[in-house]
């Protein structure tokens, strides 16, 4: 684990804290008993501190080339280009450095190291240090004979340090080096101001173009000529003003660092745990495996030892068997003694007997099979799936940022969020889901809301605020700990609650030309005869006939959100929202057919808009979609030389917005959830869901989340994806 500490003081720093206490005695500061000790620790401590700073400042005391302290630095230009020069223009010669911070070559211009300004200030700075560091070195005299005396003063102009006696002695009065300014002893000698390296006249002014300090014949010289020139004092102050509050902020955030230097040990802490847990159980499920292979290894040993012993009894009692034919040669030396008997009598009485004994030995000999002929039990091992598993065996990875379904992850009534992992990725166990609303007034996120322990590839996100936008992501989990979050994405809930309706199946609409599902939420348009009908009347400049479904539900006040999915494939389909009766006299369908589902009270206010391309009532509002395409109702007819012009591609699900109280229906595409266009509609009664179709086509009702996944419908070849 990370600590930090302070060094331990050194002598300097003791013996410096013991005289300031003596100090104090001899100044007659009394203490009380007991606060001489406190004193002493507290001094050391400061002491310790200082010493720590210093310690640290002395890396940027160092040259990083030499690694020793600057001498005589000087400053490199700001630009790749030696500043002044025009870019572009005619270079005889140039001298490239290379930074020995970022290593990249900079343009010195042709005179080179001789071109640029000397640090002053961090000389400055390097002598203070030393003079800080090194408290008992004294700076000696440079002219006098051994025993040398501590110097008192020193000459820039001579470029020495001198005592009093050898100070007088090398400036007698009367000469011109009497003029010289005694100055501190020092080590190393500056100039008095800086110089301009062309013109060895005082730099007063400063060009912020450069970023270079110029005297006043650079400025008028052609360099800078169109430079923007400022005084020195007031880029001082500047300078001075932004350093400062520079360093301010960085002292005011020592307990942010602080605070981080202590995440990062913290962080330390835990890796350290992490890989000592780690080591532990890998050698434990190492242990385990080893275990395992050896009571594998010693029932295997018995089984093979238990086998040959079955084998050896069965291969030894047919030894036993042979060693007894074997014995049997006797009995045949006595057959062939018997077979010398002449008396008939005595012979029968004795061969009947050993004849027996003999066939018996006999089919002995002829039905031997050796018990070594048998098959062995199989004694082989396949391990190579073993092997494979033990070569991939290493550590468990988390899983890999999940990628989220775009094309299934949607806003509607609820939020439906659908995601996979990687190919190559780890399995996870379960995922993690956060979200968050904008908040677009104050340009801010508000506090991550999280689901846990999700165990499919999608979920269902209760109750979002209407027309606000959301972001999402996604983060799985296994025995290795979480993985990386997935891609954040962004959903825009629809302006308003949704609307949830069926389709009117009592309209009156002819049934030979529309075919409505049985759940009520699709209908196709089938063109059939009557199309081939209204082909022929297009000839005669008749009107081509449009059908008819409504939803079967009226809307009386409110703003209500609903959406389809239309076949690009369609030839003409409208969408949008009317006045029942006004519809049905457009559409000449029989007045006493109405929907006993909708509910007609009397409200709302006169408001209306007639579609563009159809010289209807305002008491409708219909945007005409056709061919994959969506025609803008702009008021001007597409011409037949640029018809592009006013269409837009139809996209995977058109969104539909009714604000009854004002009258407006406006319609967006519901995947992007961009505008497309906005009308007009009468309010002034009831208003419902309405779609007309001319030709083929097809169309599908969005249906709520929550019921999303029962179902697949399928009407004529228009599928809906569920």
């Amino acid at each position: 684990m990370l600590t930090v500490s302070h060094p331990p003081p050194s002598a300097s720093c003791v013996s410096l804290a013991a005289s300031l206490l003596q100090g104090w005695r001899h100044a007659g500061i009394t203490m009380a008993e007991g606060d001489d000790l406190q004193a002493f620790t507290s001094i050391m401590d400061a002491l310790v501190r200082i010493s720590t700073s210093m310690k640290n400042m002395e890396r940027e005391l160092l040259c990083p080339v030499c690694k020793e302290m600057y001498k005589q630095p000087v400053i490199l230009p700001w630009f790749g280009t030696y500043p002044g020069r025009k870019r572009g223009t005619a270079q005889s010669q140039t001298v490239l450095f290379p930074c020995p911070f970022c290593q990249h070559d900079v343009d010195l211009g042709e005179r080179g190291l001789g071109n640029l300004f000397r640090n002053l200030t961090l000389e400055r700075v390097v002598e203070r240090y030393r003079q800080t560091v090194n408290i008992s070195s004294a700076i000696m005299c440079q002219f006098c004979k051994p025993p040398q005396q501590e110097a008192s003063k020193g000459c820039t102009e001579c470029r020495a340090s001198f005592c009093n006696e050898c100070f007088k002695l090398y400036h007698p009065w009367g000469t011109q080096k009497a003029q010289h300014e005694p100055t501190p002893p020092t080590l190393t000698f500056r100039p008095k101001g800086l110089t301009c390296p062309d013109h060895k006249e005082e730099v007063m002014l400063y060009c912020k173009t450069c970023q270079r300090l110029v005297c006043q014949i650079c400025r008028v010289r052609r360099t800078h000529s169109s430079h923007k020139i400022t005084p020195m004092v007031s880029a001082y102050q500047a300078l001075r003003d932004r350093l400062g509050k520079s360093i301010a902020y960085i002292m005011g955030s020592q307990l942010i660092v602080q605070g981080q230097i202590s995440e990062l040990e913290e962080s330390m802490r835990h890796t350290e745990l992490n890989g000592a847990k780690a080591l532990e159980e890998a050698l434990q499920l190492i242990g385990a495996l080893r275990s395992v292979l050896d009571e594998k290894q010693a029932a295997l040993t018995r089984d093979i030892a238990e086998r040959q012993r079955e084998r050896r009894c069965v291969l030894e009692a047919q030894v036993w068997e042979r060693q007894a034919l074997l014995e049997n040669s006797g009995l045949v030396s006595y057959a062939q003694e018997v077979m010398k008997e002449t008396e008939q009598p005595c012979f029968i009485l004795a061969a009947k007997q050993l004849h027996e004994r003999i066939i018996r030995a006999i089919e002995s000999v002829q039905s031997f099979r050796s018990a070594a002929c048998a098959p062995l039990p199989p004694f082989k091992m396949d391990v190579s799936r073993e092997l494979k598993l033990l070569t991939e065996l290493n550590f468990v990875r988390a899983p890999d940022a999940p990628v989220i379904d775009t094309q299934r992850t949607y806003a509607y009534d609820k939020i439906y969020l659908s995601w996979r992992l990687p190919q190559d990725s780890p399995p996870a166990w379960h995922y993690t889901v956060e979200y968050r609303k904008t908040d677009p007034k104050h340009n801010a996120l508000k506090l991550w809301q999280r689901r846990e322990e999700i165990w499919s590839l999608s979920t269902i996100l209760e109750g979002p605020d209407t027309d606000s936008v959301y972001v999402l992501r996604v983060k799985g989990y296994n025995k290795a700990g979480y993985g990386e979050y997935s891609e954040d994405i962004y959903l825009h809930t629809p302006p308003a609650p949704v609307l949830n309706f069926f389709l009117d199946s009592s309209c009156g609409f002819p049934r030979d030309r529309l075919v409505v599902s049985k759940d009520r939420r699709a209908v196709r348009s089938v063109p059939g005869v009557p199309m081939l009908f209204a082909a022929e009347r297009l000839m005669t400049s008749c009107h081509v006939s449009m059908e008819l479904v409504l939803g079967d539900v009226a809307i009386t006040q409110g703003r209500y959100y609903w959406e389809c999915s239309v076949d690009p494939s369609s030839y003409v389909v409208k969408v949008g929202v009317g006045q029942e009766n006004k519809l049905q006299e457009l559409f000449q369908m029989p007045q006493d057919v109405v929907s006993p589902s909708r509910y007609d009270p009397d409200s709302g206010h006169d408001s209306g808009a007639e579609d563009a391309t159809m010289d209807v009532s305002p008491a409708f509002c219909f945007l005409t979609i056709g061919m994959g395409k969506i025609l803008q109702p702009h008021g001007s007819m597409p011409t037949s030389r640029d018809p592009s012009g006013c269409t837009v591609p139809l996209p995977p699900r058109l969104g539909v917005f009714l604000d009854y109280e004002k009258g407006r229906v406006a319609y967006f595409d519901a995947v992007s959830h961009r505008s497309l266009w906005e009308g007009s509609v009468d309010c002034s009664g009831p208003v419902c869901p309405a779609f007309c179709f001319i030709g083929g086509g097809a169309l599908q009702l969005q249906e709520l989340v929550s019921i999303k996944h029962e179902r697949k419908v399928n009407i004529g070849g228009f599928t809906k994806v569920e």
